[in-house]
């Protein structure tokens, strides 16, 4: 943060400019510097800069932590950042609602918080693999290119100058400032993620300090800093040319490692599967977000075959940040304006079909999301015979939002589940309302445990506290259900549904709420179509319905609610934004 300052002051950079080029686009949290600086608050800030250079007289890097006057003025100020309510930047309450100011650092006055015009950022936003995007900003030529590689190389050079000074090996740096910082990649890792010899020559032809160690691993002919040994991770040591093991935990998971030993099993663009040991099969997602296209679902009917002929079990899990997104919502839309409803149709029932053969599979199904499980995410996980959770996994059912209704089989699952926690089966209307009000208002668990209370998860399905050890808890759950001869359900032929009562029930409740104001009559239409599908359809009270009419249904609803404008209108704007819009 102090060297980042620096380089701000060198290029008269602004502090927009600043955190756009040190958040995200780099693989760090939106707070990137400034908003970071004002969540630590100032005169933390301040303490810790002042504490450090008295202590570091021998430090090569000792006058970048001389604090610049501006911040000793905004101390003096009390401009001390979120816990005075202003610091780099303050939140302005208007009649119009919430303004962003920020800080002019010449008169200490807040102005109108600016955009930051940097080409670079704009274009590199499009490519998600995050070292090819390093790799693209740390090489531009352009005034962010410049920055970026200002900032990363002095975060290169100091953190190499600190290895045998604070911790014996250089992943002990990485993972303190991945764990303290959530950076996506520590310093080293990043060094090899844009390449170690181009970076060092480039280093050393602009003078930067380097320790012996990284100057031997240069001149072995060594292309990275981390180094695999008969499948042993190693980083270098202060020691030139000695390097440590990495730590290893057996129930961690790491798939570029099977990849690396042959045990990729089949793969497509949008999922793999993976030899997970033990005679598991893993089904992993890995498209843009997780976003369940034709790839996925085409991948999770071939593993669930794979899984009947070669494996004991299936266990549907990734080590991506997010589980599922859901549904590629841009096919979607893209394929409604163009009126290809017959394509849409086969697209959902491939999608219903494959959360099917997840819950029939001939061998026992485990499904272990993490992080966000949304919409289709959620489906897929509720199709397995048992979840294995995150502890720390957002799960729900969000097509609301988008205009439609769950259409995977989501609402079919929520309300059988609500079915069968009734005492009394007879009286239905508490199941119908909970599936309605949880569906309608697209509540998202905040938890596992919040899941089981929404009734995403059943209350037998557990979760894991250690996410590094989600997909080996998973695998360990998976092989007991099947060492107990688990048998997959079949098809329920008999859900007992409300039929017109339910859908009446729904239609006063939306009524009131239309004429309150607090729907939408286009929220009113959706909300219609779903009290349809979990009513079972326009039937008499008490009837019964088969898993095949309530899909038949979910299906219907949602390509009457894609044919709206309104709907494509939310769609495009969730799209553009990620945010819902009330239409």
């Amino acid at each position: 943060m102090m060297a980042v300052i620096q380089i701000m002051g060198e290029m008269d950079l602004t502090i927009e400019e600043i955190d756009a080029m040190t958040g995200p686009a780099i693989g760090r949290p939106k707070t990137a510097t400034f908003k970071l600086a004002d969540l630590v608050g100032l005169d933390t800030f301040l303490h810790v800069a002042d504490n450090i250079y008295p202590l570091i007289p021998d430090d090569e890097a000792r006058e970048t932590f001389v604090v610049p006057d501006v911040v000793r003025q905004m101390v003096d100020k009390g401009l001390l950042g979120r816990k005075s309510g202003a610091g780099f930047y303050k939140m302005n309450k208007t009649a119009e609602g919430k303004q962003i100011l920020t800080l002019d650092l010449e008169t200490l006055e807040f102005r109108e918080k600016q955009s930051a015009k940097l080409g670079e950022i704009t274009a590199a936003k499009s490519i998600e693999d995050l070292p090819m995007r390093l790799k693209t900003l740390a090489f531009g030529k352009g005034k962010a290119g410049q920055a970026i590689w200002k900032m990363l190389s002095a975060t290169f050079s100091y953190s190499a100058m600190r290895l045998g000074e604070i911790c014996d090996q250089a992943a002990d740096i990485d993972q303190a400032v991945c764990w303290g910082f959530n950076w996506d990649l520590g310093p080293f890792q990043v060094w090899d993620a844009i390449g170690f010899r181009k970076v060092t020559e480039r280093m050393k032809t602009e003078g930067l300090t380097l320790p012996p160690w990284v100057d031997a691993l240069y001149d072995s002919g060594a292309e990275a800093i981390y180094r695999t040994v008969d499948g042993v991770v190693q980083s270098p040591t202060a020691e030139a040319g000695v390097f440590a093991d990495l730590p290893t935990d057996e129930r961690i998971f790491d798939f570029d490692i099977l990849r690396a030993e042959n045990r990729e099993v089949k793969r497509n663009p949008g999922a793999s599967l993976l030899d997970l040991g033990d005679g598991v099969l893993g089904l992993e997602f890995h498209s843009k977000m997780n976003a369940i296209g034709q790839d996925t679902l085409n991948m999770v009917m071939t593993a669930c075959t794979e899984a009947e002929k070669n494996w004991q079990a299936l266990v549907v899990t990734n080590l991506a940040e997010n589980f599922s997104v859901g549904a590629n919502l841009m096919m979607l839309m893209m394929e409604a304006m163009e009126g290809n409803w017959d394509d849409i149709n086969m697209i959902i029932r491939a999608f219903q079909t494959a959360t099917g053969r997840l819950e029939h599979c001939g061998v026992p199904v485990v499904t272990a999301p993490a992080g966000l499980t949304l919409g289709g995410g959620c489906e897929m996980t509720m199709g397995a015979n048992a979840v294995r959770a995150a502890a720390e996994t957002y799960i729900g059912l969000v097509e609301f939002g988008a205009g439609v209704v769950p259409a995977g089989g989501g609402c079919l699952r929520v309300y059988q589940r609500n079915v069968d926690a009734l005492m009394d089966k007879r009286d239905l209307q508490p199941a119908f309302r909970k599936a309605f009000e949880t569906i309608g208002t697209a509540k998202v668990a905040t938890s596992a445990a919040e899941a089981v209370e929404l009734g995403f998860l059943r209350p037998g399905d557990s979760w894991s506290l250690n996410r590094d050890h989600l997909a080996a808890d998973a695998k360990d759950l998976a092989l007991s259900l099947a060492a107990g001869h688990y048998v997959s359900p079949v098809e329920d032929q008999a859900i007992p549904v409300m039929g017109t009562a339910g859908i009446a029930l729904a239609e006063s409740v939306l009524f009131n709420m239309e004429q309150g104001g607090y729907v939408s009559p286009h929220d009113t239409k959706i909300g219609m179509e779903l009290a349809k599908i979990l009513a079972g359809g326009v039937v008499p009270p008490g009837t019964t319905v088969t898993e095949k009419d309530m899909l038949d249904l979910e299906r219907e609803g949602f390509m009457r609610l894609l044919g709206e404008r309104k709907t494509l209108e939310r769609m495009e704007h969730i799209l553009k934004t990620g945010k819902p819009l009330r239409n």
